[in-house]
Formats: structure tokens, C-alpha cells, sequence
């Protein structure tokens, strides 16, 4: 398995104000971003901030933002990754978009809506998961609150994958718990871990830290964005490491073994 070279941008987006964001990535972060990277994620919600107006900011599933992740992917020869909000019929999603270059596209919908946001009154829960395949890397592609919920993440059979990759609008006032459970996944699935996050305070007056990261196997970092500053960070995933480490300590054969009914 070759290496994965991938960069995260951590920053603000304007709330609420689709065109002004996107013309906002593709003004100033773009141009700045790892040019050697395989992949760039952006965070949940990235083009509008984290907003219940799921009636009022919901695109087509192939719509303005998403034709402008496939412009970025063809313009610069990467894969553009991050959720934005979708509809479907009378259906609202917080939709994790994967986007490359060729125009290979998959999406997965977040499963653990938060309900303290009533995130759950307004948008839809998925009922899946996703694993991409890669350059020979499985990606596990999750959002936000998904990360409060080890049993989903949990490497399987069913759903084996390298890299397990979290996009999030995570507040501030729960930083620690959003920089503990990252190792915890990492160390618990023996993967590769990435969590980008956003900054700012958004339209609802919360604050967020960003404290994007990403781990290795063991729970230790590769690359760390720090708290309240706009940046990209980058990685390279040694696939090899990986595979020795596994079969070296081969932990996941001692794993309870059942599967989740996800109706």
C-alpha cells in the first residue's frame, strides 16, 4: 500500500453565505494549499457554517457546491473532500461529499444527528456507511458526532478501512472530549485518524477552537493546526507501517465479534 499524502483546512466560514465561502477557499486557500497533497478536506457544513436553515441553504445533491468541489479536484488534480447540506425530495442531509479529480464521486450521510442542536428536527439521519477505496487505502469518512459513538467507527469485517476521517463543526466548550476521543479512535481501530474542525464563532454565537489533527496508529500526531488560527495542515499516511504494525499486533482477532442492524 503506497503512502497518503493529505491536508486538512482549518478556518471560518462566512455564516450562512454560501457563495461568499466558496468564493472565499477558491480565493485565498487554494492557492495555498500543500500542492503535493493527495486529498483536501474541509469541515462539516463548510460552505455555510453549521446551520439548522436546512429549508433555506439545501442544494441538490448536484448542485452549486458540489460542481465547485469537482472545479477545484479537475483545477488542481485532487480529491476535495467535506460535508455540505443536501435535500432529496422533502429530505435534508448533513452530506459528506467525496470528489475526485476523474469525477468519481460518494457521499456518505451522517448517522448521529445532534440532538442538542435539534439537528435531528431538521435534517435527516443516514443509515450507512461508507468505505472508500483509494490509491489502495479504505477510508471510513464520518461527521462531527459521529465521533461520540465508537461501536459505528469500529473497524470490522464488514467495514475494514485505514483511515478513518472526520470532518466537524465541534465547539470549543467540549474541546478536550473532541481531542481525546480522536486518539481514542486511533488507538482502539489501530488506524490512521484525521479530525479537521472548524474556527470562529458562527451565526449561534459558539465558539470553535479548530485543534485539527491528525494521528497515527498509535494515537500520535502527524500534524496539529492548534486552536483558533486558519491554516491547512498536511500528513503523509505510511501504508506500509501500517500493514507491519497490524499483523505484528494483530489485536482486532480478539475484537467481540457482531454486527450492527442498521435497519
Amino acid at each position: 500500500m503506497q503512502d497518503l499524502n493529505i491536508a486538512l483546512l482549518q478556518f471560518a466560514p462566512v455564516w450562512e453565505d454560501k457563495l461568499r465561502t466558496l468564493a472565499h477557499i477558491e480565493d485565498k486557500w487554494l492557492p495555498a494549499a500543500p500542492q503535493d497533497a493527495d486529498v483536501w478536506v474541509l469541515p462539516e457544513m463548510f460552505s455555510t457554517g453549521f446551520s439548522m436553515s436546512a429549508e433555506a441553504l439545501a442544494e441538490e445533491p448536484v448542485g452549486e457546491t458540489y460542481d465547485r468541489m469537482l472545479q477545484w479536484a479537475r483545477q488542481y488534480g485532487k480529491v476535495v473532500c467535506g460535508s455540505f447540506i443536501t435535500r432529496e425530495d422533502e429530505d435534508f442531509f448533513n452530506r459528506f461529499y467525496w470528489v475526485q479529480p476523474d469525477g468519481i464521486c460518494q457521499t456518505y450521510s451522517k448517522r448521529h444527528l445532534f440532538s442538542l442542536a435539534k439537528e435531528n428536527e431538521h435534517y435527516t439521519a443516514g443509515n450507512s456507511k461508507t468505505i472508500i477505496e483509494y490509491k489502495g487505502w479504505r477510508i471510513l469518512p464520518l461527521i462531527c458526532y459521529d465521533l461520540r459513538f465508537p461501536v459505528f467507527s469500529r473497524r470490522t469485517s464488514e467495514a475494514d478501512y485505514d483511515l478513518l476521517l472526520y470532518v466537524a463543526s465541534w465547539p470549543e466548550r467540549r474541546n478536550y472530549a473532541w481531542k481525546q476521543l480522536l486518539i481514542a479512535r486511533a488507538i482502539e481501530n489501530q488506524a490512521y485518524v484525521a479530525g479537521v474542525n472548524r474556527v470562529g464563532k458562527d451565526g449561534s454565537d459558539v465558539l470553535h477552537a479548530g485543534d485539527s489533527v491528525v494521528l497515527d496508529f498509535f494515537g500520535k500526531p502527524l500534524a496539529k493546526a492548534g486552536a483558533f488560527r486558519e491554516t491547512w495542515i498536511q500528513a503523509v499516511l505510511d501504508g506500509q507501517e501500517l500493514e507491519t504494525f497490524r499483523q505484528k499486533f494483530p489485536f482486532a482477532a480478539d475484537a467481540d465479534n457482531f454486527s450492527i442492524d442498521m435497519g
